[in-house]
């Protein structure tokens, strides 16, 4: 999508969708549950009837080279005009490789890669990672913003060489509580790191005990309606602040915290990404 909610990036892409954290506080979720597919799936375009098992790579997880249209069931043989679905299998990990090249001729801008997936999660294969950095690579005019809650691939994909110095690639650890994983462990030379603290459920100031300091940190507020939401208390977000001027990390507050700052919010950039936004 060329337009995105989401204030720290210019837009939201997602080849891959769906995940299997089952984080109580996700967006995502509910998004793709609301706009799954319902009635029987056909390719658009062919209108040829599929049954969802002809998609699925390994159980629950799925991979489609065409859009998929749902609707009522047809006569055979009768053209078909379904309403293209974004998530056929709803929150099910779904790579749709037809939308490989959305940017590949848009002018540069910072992109959200999987905002409604994680890319890194350990039920994705290898394959799709490396078919979205290809992809990636043949659109250099762009910044990519990645982010998992599991930074360990991250560490994997390094390793077997398929992360490499990449200075358009930046790759981000979600941080929630003191519970996550979210140190780089291991060699990041050349590598853009950033954490996103959002939502962020406890105070997580110590930024000390990080093994590599991020080169960016972007923070903010649970949103929704959740019956346990976590409201953060304007204390974390100073002494988190605080840690961050200590190491000149810049800092992003999302506008989920206007209420909470009670000020003009930081929305601060590093250099790599300030041409973009």
């Amino acid at each position: 999508m060329d337009k995105t909610k989401i204030d720290w990036c210019d837009s939201s892409w997602n080849p891959v969708t769906g995940c299997l954290h089952g984080c109580e506080y996700c967006y995502a979720r509910g998004i793709a549950e609301r706009f799954r597919g319902k009635g029987d799936l056909r390719e658009a375009g062919t209108g040829f009837w599929l049954d969802a098992e002809t998609f699925e790579v390994s159980k629950g997880v799925y991979e489609t080279k065409y859009p998929l249209t749902t609707g009522g069931k047809p006569e055979p043989f009768e053209p078909y005009n379904g309403k293209v679905t974004p998530y056929p299998f709803g929150f099910a990990p779904t790579f749709h490789r037809y939308k490989l090249e959305d940017y590949a001729n848009k002018t540069g801008r910072n992109i959200f890669v999987c905002s409604m997936a994680d890319l890194f999660g350990k039920w994705v294969p290898d394959s799709w990672i490396e078919a979205v950095f290809d992809a990636c690579r043949k659109a250099p005019q762009h910044n990519y913003l990645f982010l998992t809650k599991n930074p360990e691939r991250y560490i994997e994909l390094k390793k077997s060489g398929k992360i490499t110095r990449t200075d358009n690639f930046w790759f981000g650890s979600s941080v929630t509580n003191s519970n996550d994983r979210y140190a780089w462990f291991g060699d990041r030379e050349g590598i853009h790191w950033f954490l996103s603290m959002e939502p962020i459920l406890e105070d997580l100031w110590q930024l000390d005990t990080v093994m590599a300091k991020p080169d960016w940190i972007i923070v903010g507020a649970e949103t929704g309606r959740r019956k346990n939401k976590v409201v953060p208390e304007r204390v974390w977000i100073e002494n988190l602040l605080e840690e961050c001027r200590k190491y000149e990390i810049p800092i992003f507050m999302k506008s989920s915290l206007s209420e909470i700052w009670g000020e003009p919010l930081i929305q601060e950039f590093p250099d790599g990404l300030k041409g973009n936004k």
